[in-house]
């Protein structure tokens, strides 16, 4: 057995709303789903992105829940890679510069392919790269 694909990927931000504005507004998201001060989900191509308030998903859901989700959570800086060809790559760049948002680091894999790095408001590492990096 084995997985056809990832279908949500996860990270937690330390304000949820400063999150949702950046993920909607800078990286283009649509939001698909949200519940006040506990997450907020995003469409990305064929995935979906969830951002967590990494407390509010540590507790036990109620043993009525609807949904009866296990806790989870965690601390620190994530790191999430968005695909981008090429030329997608340099019109990031330019998109990322006009709102402000710095590039922390740009440069070509050795088997091929380049990526940029950001940071999103919590801190969490971001990506942009070519899919051929993972020979895709």
């Amino acid at each position: 057995m084995q997985p056809a694909a990832i279908l949500e990927s996860a990270l937690y931000v330390t304000d949820l709303e400063v999150a949702e504005t950046f993920y909607a507004d800078v990286i283009g998201l649509e939001r698909i789903g949200k519940v006040e001060g506990r997450h907020v989900f995003f469409r990305c191509g064929k995935g979906v992105l969830l951002l967590f308030n990494a407390e509010a998903t540590r507790h036990p859901p109620a043993p009525d829940a609807r949904l009866p989700v296990p806790p989870h959570g965690t601390t620190g800086q994530g790191h999430l890679c968005f695909a981008a060809s090429a030329e997608e790559l340099n019109r990031w760049k330019a998109h990322l510069d006009t709102h402000g948002v710095a590039i922390e680091a740009e440069f070509e894999w050795p088997q091929g392919g380049r990526s940029i790095y950001l940071r999103d408001p919590s801190g969490n590492s971001l990506e942009f790269a070519e899919p051929k990096i993972w020979k895709l």
